[in-house]
């Protein structure tokens, strides 16, 4: 029998068959942290008696409050960049972006096993890595052992063909899944993605999905490494980190999913669970104060060129604030050389530093009691983006772009 990806990823790591259900100890390519674990696990790392950490395989991210905008905050970005210069620990400092924007677009490649304490390290699967989220502490003697267990995890297959309609995109077809499935349907379980519209799919939707694939419990989000990735990387200037990487085609799998994109409509995620998904049309009219675009889910170049083309020549909604927050300063760069983040400021966004921003709930657009805001994140959990009285609906750019021209939510189909 065949192995899945996560069996092949696993095996190579390993050593040895790596099979669903078996515990493996594996090597670990990179082990990161941001603002928000970075302290926990530094001070972990400390408590296992100092022990050197591998410096080329440790990553700290600033990325959830950057810049900070609070003192305790600040002496906790100081702790992680003295650990850094004392350790030689890579950082990515305040001005660089969110942590997994960063580890797709610096450091992750194919056939990688990637840790991270945060739960969206899964995103990085998109490049065909097994990548995961532990806690601090699983992350510190990962720091200074280089490896790590795991129990392999059963795969379901997710197999999508057709095509995208207009004002459809992965972010509609995550939140679609993840209605389907549940918010705990694939606990412990990778989501192997495939079929012939996932072989057309350019990397930044890749990402999208792979980013949420925990929302629906996964342990890891897996797409092959093809062509498509070997031009993402080629891009970001990596082309010799570039490896094709594929399931066999007589792998088992636990549970299979097949998805005609052609089928499905703009997306939403309502209050307060992800997997309360249903089609836009059915909650059109509802009231925005505040709409967000950006986050590790949907902020990089193809999701601002989404909402640009929707904006550019029309304006935000006098009562609706819009944010835009792009997701690594390459992004922002880009961005602005192409003239994107002038379309969305001429339009009446304000466009915020690289970072988590308003995702987090932290700071840059705390939301009032009883406001509500439209995400483009990857949670709508009560009190996410900082104030357990207000609402969070998530959508794809093209929805929160439309949805700022009206001052509600709306369908992007009837304005693109």
């Amino acid at each position: 029998m065949g192995e899945t990806l996560a069996e092949k990823i696993l095996s190579a790591a390993s050593g040895k068959s790596a099979r669903a259900g078996e515990i493996v100890i594996v090597d670990v390519d990179v082990t990161a942290v941001q603002d928000g674990t970075g302290p926990l696990t530094i001070e972990q790392v400390k408590e296992l008696g100092g022990r050197p950490v591998n410096p080329d395989k440790t990553v700290l991210f600033i990325d959830h409050a950057a810049p900070s905008p609070r003192s305790e905050l600040s002496n906790a970005h100081r702790t992680m960049r003295e650990f850094a210069h004392e350790t030689g620990a890579r950082l990515s400092d305040v001005n660089q972006g969110i942590i997994h924007q960063r580890l797709i677009e610096e450091y992750v490649r194919p056939g990688d096993v990637v840790v991270g304490a945060d739960s969206h390290t899964c995103m990085s699967g998109a490049l065909g890595a097994f990548a995961t989220g532990m806690g601090s502490t699983d992350i510190a003697i990962a720091m200074v052992s280089g490896k790590t267990w795991l129990r392999v995890p059963e795969t379901y297959r997710i197999v999508v063909g057709g095509e995208f309609p207009s004002g459809v995109y992965p972010k509609d077809l995550i939140l679609y899944l993840i209605g389907k499935i549940g918010a705990a349907g694939a606990t412990y379980k990778a989501l192997e993605f495939g079929g012939p519209a996932v072989a057309e799919m350019d990397v930044a939707g890749r990402l999208t999905l792979a980013n949420m694939a925990v929302e629906a419990g996964g342990k890891v989000g897996l797409f092959p490494s093809d062509e498509k990735t070997r031009q993402f990387l080629a891009s970001v200037g990596r082309s010799d980190d570039w490896s094709e990487l594929r399931a066999e085609t007589d792998a088992n799998y636990e549970r299979i999913y097949e998805i005609d994109l052609g089928a499905l409509e703009p997306m939403l995620a309502a209050p307060h669970t992800v997997d309360n998904s249903f089609k836009v049309a059915d909650a059109k009219g509802v009231k925005l104060d505040q709409v967000f675009i950006g986050s590790c889910t949907n902020g990089r170049i193809e999701d601002l060129r989404v909402a640009a083309r929707i904006l550019r020549g029309r304006q935000v909604n006098k009562d609706t604030r819009l944010i835009v927050t792009p997701a690594s300063r390459l992004v922002y760069i880009q961005a602005s050389k192409e003239g994107v983040l002038t379309d969305l400021a001429e339009a009446g966004a304000l466009i915020t530093a690289p970072g988590c921003g308003v995702c987090v709930g932290v700071h840059g657009g705390i939301l009032g009691d009883g406001e509500v805001c439209l995400a483009t994140s990857n949670r709508n959990f009560k009190g996410r983006m900082g104030n357990p009285k207000a609402e969070v609906y998530l959508a794809s750019p093209a929805t929160a772009a439309a949805s700022a021209i009206k001052g509600e939510i709306s369908d992007p189909r009837d304005v693109l």
